[in-house]
């Protein structure tokens, strides 16, 4: 496997990044973390531009190019539960260009006559407040249930740009016709894949805005990026992202291919990715001083999006022990 982007997709790194920038401005998602805009508009023209459509596990590498750029962006739409959580659950054919959200635990379902009874409360679900359809997984199997059917509370969290919410399902009577045949645990792969390249993006971010401003930042009259401390520091941050991004894509294309090493990579992609942006979140700060705590600087969304993303299916103690667990029952 090929670590390095081909012409094609560099080409397509380059078109989201040029995109995102025009229409997912710094500026722009102040607003809509301050409430003064809504991302609407940008998820139509997400959909316009045809991501939606790398719904198929053979385009996770080109997925995760996208949700790189997406979370560097701190992109503030429903994309990231929709193409990582909902549409591998929701199998092939389904209609991603309505935002949806995957619900992996807390329901059950029984059968009554025709009909299948959900019950139970999935917790701290992504985008399970503004999703049009949730996928819910139960002992039963795969059930596409509508927005509708489902009451939802949306939980605070500290990124204010993500939606998260408690879902519960009180004698939810489904359709047999909505039950799907999927592979949760490859579902779940291509979740934590997803979430490791937002971790990898919002990273990069931090690391951007850090070199910015330790290079223009001046003490005893000359930039504080000079200073052996400083660049030992933004080092750091550089290697463990380098990291985290090979190990996610290495993930992406396990997935793509198919391979057996899936379940181990995409521990590895989201165990790396939790252990950067702990250090890259604490150089990151560390380097801004006092600035870096204050609402009016722009850090702070990048610095609240990998932290969320990191907690969210497990942090990095919780995938080290999964890869740890895993090589003893192979190896031992």
């Amino acid at each position: 496997m090929l670590l390095e982007l081909d012409s094609d997709q560099q080409l397509w790194q380059k078109t989201v990044a040029d995109f995102l920038a025009k229409q997912c401005p710094a500026t722009w998602v102040r607003q809509v973390a301050e409430g003064e805009a809504q991302p609407d508009g940008l998820w139509q023209g997400i959909v316009t531009q045809g991501w939606t459509e790398l719904a198929e596990s053979g385009e996770t590498v080109e997925l995760v190019i996208a949700l790189e750029e997406l979370g560097r962006a701190a992109d503030p739409t429903p994309y990231l539960a929709t193409m990582t959580q909902f549409a591998p659950l929701a199998g092939p054919g389904a209609d991603t260009t309505v935002a949806g959200a995957g619900a992996f635990d807390g329901v059950s379902a029984t059968r009554s006559g025709d009909h299948w009874v959900l019950d139970g409360v999935a917790r701290s679900v992504l985008d399970g407040d503004r999703a049009g359809r949730i996928a819910v997984v139960t002992g039963a199997g795969v059930f596409i249930v509508d927005a509708d059917q489902v009451t939802a509370r949306r939980v605070p969290v500290f990124d204010p740009l993500l939606h998260v919410a408690d879902l519960s399902f009180a004698g939810v009577r489904v359709a047999d016709d909505r039950r799907v045949c999927a592979d949760v645990e490859s579902a779940r792969h291509r979740a934590l894949v997803g979430l490791a390249a937002t971790i990898v993006g919002a990273c990069q971010r931090i690391l951007d805005l850090t070199l910015e401003h330790v290079c223009s930042r001046k003490q005893f009259g000359v930039a504080i990026g000079s200073f052996q401390a400083v660049k030992h520091k933004a080092a750091d941050m550089h290697v463990a992202i380098e990291r985290a991004r090979a190990l996610t894509h290495f993930a992406a294309l396990s997935i793509a291919a198919g391979s057996p090493e899936a379940r181990l990579a995409a521990s590895m992609a989201k165990a790396a990715a939790g252990e950067c942006q702990s250090l890259v979140f604490r150089n990151g700060y560390q380097l801004f001083g006092a600035m870096g705590y204050t609402w009016e600087n722009d850090l702070q969304f990048a610095l609240k999006r990998a932290k969320a993303a990191d907690l969210l299916f497990g942090g990095a103690d919780h995938h080290r022990a999964l890869i740890t667990e895993g090589y003893r029952a192979t190896h031992l």
